[in-house]
């Protein structure tokens, strides 16, 4: 049995649980509930970095980092791989998946320094450059949106993932304005099955 390290608002443990049910592995993974943030947290022994999502497979390997962790669990199923191994295909799953990771690593950066930071310490110019990031991006992914048409793969996913923290916890901004393409792709995507049954709580 696997056993994953998680937090149920993580946008990266999402994509991990994503995958397991896309996979058919969810059964073979025991989830164990970790909050990063308690200073009195184990984490540290299963991940040096200190962050969620981690695994650890069941001969006590550690594996960390959402990306790695997507690509062993692609290993270990017979479907259509969720890591295409075609060249092509590869490289837009893989940009997908970096654009993705990259627009949540803003959004969380700017969560960190508005909401957790004290007001008096908070550096707005710090947080217009992530809000700029995040929106440039989505703006790229609004005219490239047809690279989000091919079969599922773990680009799309982590798409898909990215667009549900925004909706999460960026509610207030609506990123689907002036993006009606990315908007009406993601409101098929999000009634997959493996993405309703993810929904982030608190």
């Amino acid at each position: 049995m696997m056993q994953l390290r998680y937090s149920p608002t993580s946008p990266y443990v999402r994509k991990v649980s994503v995958m397991t049910i896309e996979t058919g592995l969810s059964g073979q993974i025991d989830r164990v509930l970790t909050n990063p943030w308690d200073p009195q947290t184990d984490l540290g022994a299963t991940n040096p970095l200190g962050k969620v999502p981690a695994l650890i497979t069941p001969d006590g390997a550690e594996i960390f980092d959402s990306r790695v962790i997507c690509e062993h669990l692609d290993a270990m199923h017979d479907s259509e791989p969720f890591f295409p191994l075609e060249p092509k295909t590869r490289s837009i799953a893989l940009r997908l998946q970096a654009l993705a990771d990259g627009i949540l690593d803003a959004a969380i950066l700017r969560l960190i320094e508005e909401r957790r930071r004290p007001g008096e310490y908070c550096w707005p110019v710090w947080c217009d450059r992530q809000a700029t990031t995040m929106n440039r991006s989505l703006d790229w992914l609004e005219e490239r949106r047809s690279l989000l048409d091919s079969r599922l793969t773990i680009g799309s996913i982590a798409v898909g993932c990215m667009l549900g923290y925004l909706d999460f916890r960026y509610a207030d901004e609506d990123w689907r304005e002036g993006r009606d393409g990315l908007a009406s792709w993601y409101s098929a995507f999000a009634q997959r099955p493996s993405m309703r049954d993810t929904v982030p709580v608190e």
